[in-house]
């Protein structure tokens, strides 16, 4: 019997009402099969030349294979390990950044890292006395280019915090370990040895041909390119504070002309009341030139003081614009395809959350906003208490600090996200967990006044109503949920803004009335999580909420099976920025096809088959002679 419907599209009832969905849910190899742990590779290799790469096996002796002049940088052999270890992700960068301190700051390791990765010798015995010479040598020599690298510093104002900081290290190594050079060079090799070992456990070195491979877990390019975009609005925002300084400078340099002009002319005028002989004609005459010197140099102070100000204010006006794009594409890409991958983990596909990476990129933006904000609001205070501009220019900074103002509450309220969802398929009367975090806490300080959060739970409507008038009318919910209250708590050690909820239970829940065939499981109800942040010391506040994923209600395990396909077909098929929770009736059954190898690979471990997929599509279509669908 052929197929009666040629309509190749699966509808969302049929989905739910035909099909019983599951709800259950190595080292590269060395020589003698043992595996090889990388030590270290050159920084640089002369064009056409060939170089060498140490490996050492589990039996510790060293192998030295040969890489051939062709192996392109692509292939990441001449990417230093402190460029492998800066792009490493998540808990491994924190592990990095942790062995690093006062004993060997990080600003040493950042900018000697040529030098260090070319002159550290992992093999050396720090306990055998016969290197103890070459150790001190070694010592001696990193000093020395410390002191160098500093020099270097010298006429570079964006380095001039980096330039003290390297004298400081300098000065104290050589009181530290001048008489102890050995301590130093342990505390050196541990710091090497921990990034060799973070880098290997992300990616572990494979030999393959005498090439070094594949990519050490770097970051993608659209990565590296926003960590670049921070780094450039970093220094641009660096460069303003300069210019602000200078501005200062120059203001307080035009206020104490001004003054000194002020008492010359109040001389002028009391000579002028003299008896006119010889003497007071002279001094009058060189008091007047004496003014008109003065009132030159303050001619010449306001047009520079005039420029130095439209200058930042561009500068200022360049930074928004790029802090604008950049948020955007955090906030609205990188943000936006992370809760999207949450929510696929919701049907079984694989979810290597990024979410500590764009932590640390909504930081830095926090940050620079922050910074950028209080530059333009110095640049005010300055304008207020010198007033040159002409008649009729307009005023640009209340428009800029508008503008960055608007954009810190973007990057607050966005960033009030749910790092653990609820259960989708909540059965009343059984406990539940949550877990809500601020991206932008620690760096903002939010916890310095700890905030608290409600959760309610919220329908349908409830939730389109809210995102049209962006707030919930007081008492209005649509069930009852115990224990649905917390603080935020900062924690040192993961730099997270957080609150888990591990004990909130929905006690009752209030249901929309039905209509024709419409079914208690079909019915999408959403946690609401609400909060306040205070920002500034109570400068700003801002009124935060975030909404769960989809939940389906129930009150008996018998409703489990058609809520939980309630819940996929919603989890499969939503869009990004979609009304709540607006999903498409019906779809191809490719795409359905997807969605249940999604689901039923992640339950069993292995794909639907070929055969699998063409009986699920008879039974879905009611035909015994079912097309058979490949899987992409």
């Amino acid at each position: 019997m052929q197929c009666r419907n040629t309509d190749t599209t699966f509808s969302h009832m049929a989905f739910c009402n035909r099909l019983k969905l599951v709800s259950e849910s190595g080292n590269t190899e060395g020589v003698a099969g043992k595996p090889f742990m990388y030590i270290h590779s050159p920084t640089s290799v002369a064009e056409g030349s060939e170089t060498s790469l140490v490996l050492r096996p589990a039996d510790d002796k060293e192998i030295w294979v040969q890489i051939p002049a062709s192996c392109s940088e692509s292939e990441g052999n001449s990417m230093s390990l402190w460029t492998k270890a800066q792009q490493l992700q998540g808990d491994a960068l924190k592990k990095v950044r942790a062995v690093y301190g006062e004993h060997f700051p990080i600003e040493v390791r950042h900018f000697m890292a040529a030098w260090i990765e070319e002159n550290m010798c992992m093999d050396i015995d720090p306990e055998n006395p016969h290197n103890e010479q070459f150790v001190a040598n070694l010592v001696g020599s990193l000093i020395q280019e410390l002191e160098t690298k500093a020099n270097s510093m010298m006429n570079t104002d964006d380095l001039f915090l980096a330039r003290l900081r390297l004298i400081e290290t300098a000065n104290n190594f050589k009181s530290r370990y001048s008489h102890n050079p050995l301590s130093l060079f342990r505390i050196i090799r541990h710091c090497l040895k921990t990034e060799m070992k973070l880098v290997q456990e992300v990616d572990n070195v494979c030999v393959n041909k005498g090439i070094v491979g594949p990519g050490l877990g770097l970051l993608p390019d659209s990565n590296a390119e926003i960590a670049q975009q921070l780094d450039f609005l970093s220094r641009h925002t660096q460069e303003t504070g300069g210019d602000l300084r200078k501005m200062e400078q120059e203001q307080e340099a035009f206020a104490l002309q001004y003054h000194e002009c002020t008492k010359l002319n109040a001389h002028l005028q009391h000579v002028q009341t003299l008896p006119q002989n010889q003497q007071n004609l002279e001094v009058e005459t060189k008091l007047r030139r004496q003014k008109e010197m003065f009132e030159q140099m303050l001619n010449q102070k306001v047009s520079g003081l005039m420029q130095l100000r439209l200058t930042l204010v561009d500068k200022l006006k360049d930074t928004i614009t790029h802090l604008n794009t950049l948020q955007s594409r955090v906030l609205d890409d990188e943000l936006i395809r992370w809760k999207r991958e949450q929510q696929l983990q919701g049907n079984g596909a694989q979810f290597p959350s990024n979410l500590d990476n764009i932590q640390e990129w909504c930081e830095s933006l926090a940050e620079i906003i922050w910074l950028n904000r209080q530059q333009i609001k110095e640049a005010d205070r300055l304008k207020l208490k010198l007033a040159l501009d002409p008649p009729g220019v307009a005023d640009m900074l209340p428009s800029l600090n508008s503008q960055i103002t608007q954009l810190l509450s973007s990057l607050v309220t966005s960033t009030f996200i749910i790092e653990k969802q609820p259960p989708q398929v909540m059965k009343t009367n059984t406990r539940f967990t949550s877990t809500v975090r601020l991206l932008v806490g620690g760096k903002l300080n939010v916890h310095m006044t700890p905030p608290q959060v409600k959760v309610t739970i919220i329908s349908e409507n409830q939730a389109n109503a809210l995102l049209k008038n962006d707030k919930m009318a007081k008492g209005d919910a649509s069930g009852e949920i115990l224990n649905n209250t917390g603080t935020m708590e900062y924690h040192q050690a993961t730099r997270q803004l957080s609150v888990s909820f591990r004990n909130m239970q929905l006690k009752k829940i209030k249901r929309a009335e039905k209509k024709g065939t419409e079914s208690v499981m079909d019915e999408k109800f959403s946690l609401l999580f609400q909060s306040q942040f205070s920002v500034g010391g109570g400068e700003l506040v801002f009124q935060v909420w975030t909404l769960s994923l989809p939940v389906v209600v129930i009150v008996h395990g018998n409703q489990e099976p058609h809520a939980w396909a309630t819940v996929t077909w919603d989890n499969a098929f939503a869009e990004p920025g979609r009304i709540p929770f607006a999903v498409p009736d019906k779809v191809a059954w490719q795409e359905v096809a997807n969605a249940l190898n999604m689901k039923f690979k992640a339950a069993t471990g292995r794909s639907l088959t070929d055969d699998n997929l063409r009986f699920l599509g008879e039974k879905a279509f009611r035909c015994a002679h079912f097309e058979t669908y490949i899987l992409d």
